[in-house]
């Protein structure tokens, strides 16, 4: 095979000490990403991935494939209020989905918002709305460039017509409307003309934005400038009694939970005022709060407490009404006055109901093994005064379809159901189980077809995350579909670190035990192989963002286990992730570089410290964007250089930047289209498809 030449990547002399250990970064140039050298650097390489994907011959088939594959009309689970039902829409290859609205579930609905018409190129998205409780106003956020920055608007449902009302600086923040629909709370940032895609994020405020004013007459809520590093997350209760406020203290699955009475005014109460579990409000009768919590549980319960009975620092007496289980409880919603809880059964959903008081009082049936996740959100709505439950529900094999659940009947209704032009009758899904090192068992989903012969000569996909208390279950993806229909073994690994079996499997996959995740994912490769369904050459693995680092961590430990790696907008560089945009609050999930011991944890698996020069590293495509403002872009810059670098072997090193794109969210069809081909011929090309399959 001939070796890839690669464009230039100048080095400079910078060095750094870290508790007496000097540490190279000669790449720290391309960490600013506007400067002309590191634009001229992006084209550069760009032109020089250009260049070989070009050459595939399994490009633009697969590229026609996936165009067929994604044009199918989709639906999320709607919304009601005000007896208006919401839904996003898409009717298959629109760039963006919009926002559509009817008066029953019978009408036919309405365009509400269409972002394809705010721009030709598709990169405006609707990043959150949120419909006050009369359902009049739609509070709704617009991205630019799959940026993490948010401007609000308003727009009046009857007319479609925006009112005047515009907020601008927000960020990791949604529009939580006051019940009386007179305005809504939002998280806010001083403003950051310049710089803006990499400054620190932190000494977030709480505002409240009145219709009809313009934001400089928005009311200061809530702000802690002694706790620079807290995250505001409002809810209002369904009464309109109380502001309840969550927390974050960055990424921790931990928070704070405090409240204010609106109806009698006063100061806000520090009802939970240390960081010790996870406490998420549900709602409440008068005093009475009904809240979901870890605490004591690591896989999740739900108690009671009434807050007129606590004074000071003492929490009145808990009342557990739903116990721990076995299955780790990872969301709950009240609904007819009953609470629905989600629960993970070995990485996959069921649903439970209970009465207010904790007893059992049914189920909600699925249609199989699968997931109620919506883009990393659980997709199940309805209100505490609803007599219906909405839901989606999807897996590997079964596109995303819309249930009505009747409380009356206890029977679900299909709303929708996605027609996709793909016949998923030759494959299986089934759960198989790797001895990590030290002898935990991992589960990993895996995909295939039927009958396959165990004989080590399928290519295969390993896909994994393991990081911030995040459960991977089983979502449907066109391209995965793409992938078996060439012969591909899928297999989706449920590592430490993430929330398939509640806050003790998180926490044995964070801080100092970060390890474990890489070796999860190690076991897991090596256990394809050993089952006969892959060889090494023909293992590929892939992630993104904290997947990213996973994919770059078990890259530089194990680069003879895989043919192929796919690190995406991963945190490459562990000693100055905190220094940009919101990377600081991963220190809750990584630990800090700026904690002696803690350092000596980070540089030990850094992706980008422990390359090694004159080392054979797989195939590897890294992607990134120009506009990522959570992972910034010089994670995969500087990963990237190195790596190309050190390669000794023949496999191509190459890294793709994407523009006018961000982490991922809002990312327009036709740009996922081209992403997702060039990684399938990636794929095709270095692990032995048949090109063009």
């Amino acid at each position: 095979m001939t070796r890839q030449t690669y464009p230039t990547s100048r080095t400079v002399d910078q060095y750094d000490d870290y508790h007496g250990t000097v540490v190279a970064d000669p790449y720290r140039w391309l960490e600013d990403v506007d400067s002309p050298e590191t634009r001229a650097w992006i084209a550069a390489q760009n032109a020089a991935s250009e260049s070989y994907l070009a050459g595939l011959p399994a490009r633009e088939l697969l590229r026609r494939r996936l165009a067929e594959l994604w044009n199918y009309p989709r639906r999320q689970a709607p919304v009601q209020r005000g007896g208006r039902y919401f839904q996003l829409r898409n009717t298959g290859l629109q760039n963006q989905d919009v926002l559509t609205v009817a008066e029953s579930l019978e009408a036919e609905a309405r365009v509400l918002l269409d972002p394809n018409e705010l721009a030709p190129d598709g990169t405006t998205a609707i990043a959150s709305w949120s419909v006050s409780e009369d359902g009049r106003h739609l509070a709704y956020g617009l991205s630019a460039a799959g940026s993490d920055w948010v401007t609000w608007h308003v727009r009046d449902v009857a007319t479609r017509q925006d009112l005047p009302d515009v907020v601008q600086w927000s960020k990791f923040s949604s529009a939580v409307w006051r019940t009386d629909g007179a305005g809504f709370y939002y998280g806010y940032y001083s403003p950051q003309p310049e710089h803006t895609l990499q400054n620190v994020n932190d000494s977030q405020q709480l505002y409240l934005h009145r219709l009809g004013e313009p934001q400089t007459l928005d009311r200061l809520v809530y702000e802690r400038p002694d706790h620079p590093d807290w995250l505001f997350e409002p809810v209002v209760s369904d009464d309109g009694h109380y502001l309840v406020l969550h927390v974050q203290h960055g990424s921790a699955a931990r928070n704070r939970l405090f409240y204010q009475d609106l109806a009698a005014g006063g100061e806000m109460v520090e009802l939970i005022a240390e960081l010790e579990a996870q406490y998420s409000f549900l709602g409440n009768d008068g005093s009475r709060f009904y809240l979901y919590t870890n605490h004591g549980a690591p896989r999740g319960k739900v108690i009671a407490l009434d807050v007129s009975r606590t004074a000071g620092a003492a929490l009145a007496p808990l009342e557990t009404l739903i116990e721990e289980d076995a299955d780790t409880l990872e969301h709950v919603l009240m609904v007819h006055d009953q609470f629905v809880a989600l629960y993970l059964h070995d990485a996959y959903h069921q649903v439970r109901l209970f009465e207010r008081d904790g007893r059992p009082a049914g189920v909600v049936v699925l249609p199989g093994i699968g997931s109620l996740h919506q883009q990393e959100l659980p997709s199940l709505t309805g209100r505490r005064a609803d007599a219906e439950l909405f839901y989606s529900f999807q897996s590997f094999t079964a596109p995303p379809a819309v249930y009505r659940y009747d409380f009356a009947s206890r029977q679900s209704q299909p709303l929708f159901a996605a027609p996709v032009d793909f016949d998923f009758a030759p494959y299986l899904t089934r759960q198989v189980f790797a001895a990590s090192r030290d002898g935990t068992r991992v589960p990993m989903f895996l995909v295939h077809r039927r009958h396959l012969a165990l004989d080590g000569s399928h290519p295969c996909l390993l896909f994994g995350y393991g990081g911030f208390n995040v459960a991977l279950t089983p979502e449907f993806a066109v391209d995965r579909l793409a992938w078996l229909e060439a012969g591909g073994v899928l297999a989706v690994a449920n590592l430490r670190g993430g929330g398939e079996y509640g806050e003790e499997w998180h926490l044995a996959g964070a801080l100092s035990h970060k390890q474990n995740v890489f070796d999860d994912f190690i076991a897991c490769a090596e256990h394809l192989i050993a089952s006969g369904l892959t060889s090494a050459p023909k293992l590929a693995i892939q992630g993104r963002s904290n997947g990213g680092l996973l994919v770059g961590a078990c890259l530089t430990q194990r680069p003879e286990l895989f043919g192929a790696a796919l690190p995406g907008v991963g945190v490459m560089d562990m000693l100055r992730f905190h220094k940009f945009t919101i990377g600081w609050a991963w220190v809750s999930d990584f630990g800090s570089p700026d904690d002696p011991e803690q350092f000596k944890v980070l540089r030990a698996y850094s992706p980008l410290h422990n390359l090694r020069p004159g080392t054979s590293y797989p195939a590897t495509l890294v992607t990134t964007a120009d506009h990522d403002d959570r992972v910034v872009p010089g994670h995969s810059f500087k990963f990237a250089a190195t790596l190309q670098a050190a390669q000794a072997g023949s496999a191509p090193v190459l890294i793709r930047i994407q523009a006018e794109a961000g982490h991922g969210a809002g990312k327009p069809t036709a740009i996922e289209i081209a992403e997702r081909a060039d990684i399938l011929a990636f794929l095709v090309a270095n692990l032995g498809l048949a090109a063009g399959a």
